[in-house]
Formats: structure tokens, C-alpha cells, sequence
């Protein structure tokens, strides 16, 4: 299976390292002839993650994602929610026939308040059992540094899904495969906006006590709305039955994704989301938080895509709706706070 990469930022080439570690080539797509031709004769990108070295002989860089498209058998999404768009722009709708699509975008395409799956679908006609997702817990830069992580995969044909995770699993890299394609992907929106949260939080100077009891909350809300939104399969603590060939306990995914990518989303150094709020909370506007920030911050654009999108869902959200509410209507940091507060009571 040959692979073709649409971003390179830090998880775009984190995600070309697990790979080309893993000894597959990958087609490359990067928007900088500068800095293709930085990774060619340095063996890193300029830009990102500079510790992870690339062997040159399995990659193909180009500033044409067509080609990248055109000569790979899977491609793996991974630009940001708010750039996803653009960048496919102007390839023709049948570009992507006969593909196998990863998004690894933690985010809800804001010009359209749409999961990547339903845009594909609707410009390019990719039916969902060609469309996979990868998501956390996992940080790029402990990638790079080659510390054990863990990657899900999620589709509905689950021997290709299985195909592509095996792709991905080195020895600092284990993976666990499920098939809640829409579950695992608002799961994934959700804990960058409450990460945004937590990161607010440390702005205003609340200590441990009031974060462990603020992300819990945010682990029930976000089990409420995939509840609402008819997502099964979301408790922590619940695994299917062992049956007496298995050796070991089965994965409950639910741990991982759902709990796992929105503690460490919430808690690590490394988030970026996390940074974000911090310097919110701290009295940075949004316009100076994102000028300081060198990478995006997909908690930003899916407060207020979440807001939109629970506008059908209807679900409970104090906390979601307070950050929303502190990110796209000026709402007070230190007020919003005191009504979460309140709704923790």
C-alpha cells in the first residue's frame, strides 16, 4: 500500500515518520519548494519536529497534492480543520475514485460545519467505506522523540482498517481499531474545545483541584452529546466478554479516545490548545493569542462549530457553551469561569 500525505505540519510529519520508519514510501505534499528542498538535502523539516530525520529514498516531495493524490492507493488528511478546504480546491471530483482516505483532522470543517467524511462525500463523492479516521491520545512531538504512544483507527470495513493500522504500528507506536467512524471523530473535536477550557482555567490561576473536577465534567458532557447524537459504545470501564481463546483482556476504545486524548489534550505541555487558553485566560484576545501561536489551534474554530452543529443535537453543554461564548462573543474569561462554577455545583 503506497501512502500519500496532504500537510506537513507536526502530526503531518509525525505521521510521515511512523510511516517511513515502518518502511513505507509516501508521496509528500508540501506547499513550500524551500522547504522540500530543505528536507531533501537536511533530512528534517525546517519548520516542524526537527529531531525526526527522514531516510530521502522513501519519500516524494511535491507542491502538487494531484500528484500526491493521483499516485497514492491511501491518503492521509492531516491540514487543519480551517485549511482542509482550500487545499482541495480546484482537484477534479473524481480525484479521489478507487481511494482510501485517513483523516487524521481533529476538527469540524468550519466554512461548512461538516465532519471531513460528509464534505467528501458531498464534493467528491467518497463513500464512508472508503473513509478511515486516526486520532490519539498522541502527541506528534513524543513521536518524534520516539516515546510509546498510541494511535486509533477507526472505519467501517474493518480488514482494510485493520490493513492501514498495521501500516502504523512500530515498536513506540501500538494501535487499537474500532469502527465508530462519527463517535470517535466529535470525541476528538470536542476535547480540543475543552482543552481550550482547561487551558483558560491555568490562565486564571485555578489549581489541580478545580481542573480534575472541570475535565470530568467535560467527560460526561462530551458523553451526553455523542449520547444525544445516537453514538453507542462510549463508557469507560465496560469491555466485551473475554472469550476463552483470548489472551488478553479486550480494548475498550472508549479509554483511549474518549478519556485518553482529552486528558492528555487537557493536561499536556505540548498541546497547543491547552497554550491557547492559557494565554486567554491570562487576558491575551484571540486575535494576539493566535498571532503568538505558531501553529493552529483546532479548539478555536470548533467552539463555534460545535455550537452550530448542538443547535440540532441539543444536548446539555454548559461547559462547551461557555468557551464558545469566551472565544466568539467576548465574553470574560474570569466571568465565564464563575458560570462554569456555578454549573459544577
Amino acid at each position: 500500500m503506497t501512502f500519500g500525505i496532504l500537510g506537513s505540519g507536526s502530526w503531518g510529519t509525525a505521521i510521515a515518520k511512523i510511516l517511513t520508519d515502518n518502511g513505507n514510501f509516501i508521496y509528500w505534499w508540501n506547499r513550500s519548494k524551500e522547504d522540500i528542498e530543505y528536507i531533501k538535502s537536511r533530512h528534517h523539516n525546517p519548520r516542524y519536529l526537527p529531531t525526526a530525520h527522514f531516510d530521502i529514498t522513501k519519500l516524494r516531495l511535491t507542491t502538487n497534492p494531484a500528484e500526491v493524490i493521483e499516485n497514492s492507493d491511501c491518503i492521509v488528511m492531516v491540514v487543519p480543520s480551517a485549511y482542509a478546504v482550500p487545499a482541495l480546491n480546484g482537484l477534479d471530483r473524481t480525484v479521489f475514485s478507487g481511494k482510501k482516505i485517513v483523516s487524521a483532522i481533529k476538527g469540524v470543517l468550519p466554512d461548512n460545519n461538516l465532519l471531513l467524511n460528509e464534505y467528501l462525500k458531498n464534493e467528491f463523492n467518497v463513500e464512508l467505506k472508503n473513509y478511515f479516521a486516526v486520532l490519539g491520545p498522541c502527541h506528534a512531538e513524543e513521536v518524534a522523540s520516539e516515546k510509546l504512544s498510541y494511535l486509533t483507527f477507526t472505519g467501517i470495513d474493518e480488514k482494510t482498517t485493520h490493513e492501514i493500522a498495521t501500516c502504523f504500528k512500530t515498536p513506540y507506536l501500538n494501535t487499537v481499531e474500532n469502527n465508530d467512524i462519527y463517535g470517535v471523530q466529535f470525541a476528538a473535536v470536542l476535547k480540543n474545545i475543552y482543552a481550550v477550557g482547561a487551558g483558560i482555567a491555568h490562565g486564571l490561576d485555578y489549581g489541580d483541584n478545580f481542573l480534575s473536577v472541570f475535565i470530568a465534567n467535560c467527560a460526561d458532557e462530551m458523553a451526553g452529546f455523542l449520547k444525544k447524537a445516537g453514538i453507542k459504545n462510549i463508557e469507560v470501564g465496560h469491555t466485551d466478554v473475554r472469550q476463552p481463546s483470548e489472551e488478553h483482556r479486550p480494548h475498550n476504545y472508549a479509554a483511549f479516545v474518549y478519556l485518553g486524548d482529552l486528558l492528555v489534550t487537557c493536561y499536556s505541555l505540548h498541546s497547543r490548545n491547552r497554550a491557547f487558553g492559557n494565554m486567554i485566560g491570562k487576558g491575551y484576545s484571540v486575535k494576539a493569542a493566535q498571532l503568538e501561536m505558531s501553529m493552529v489551534a483546532e479548539g478555536y474554530y470548533a467552539g463555534k462549530c460545535m455550537h452550530i452543529i448542538n443547535q440540532k443535537v441539543m444536548a446539555d453543554m454548559p461547559i462547551a457553551d461557555t468557551i464558545y461564548r469566551i472565544l466568539w462573543e467576548n465574553l470574560p474569561a474570569a466571568e465565564g469561569f464563575n458560570t462554569i462554577e456555578q454549573a459544577l455545583i
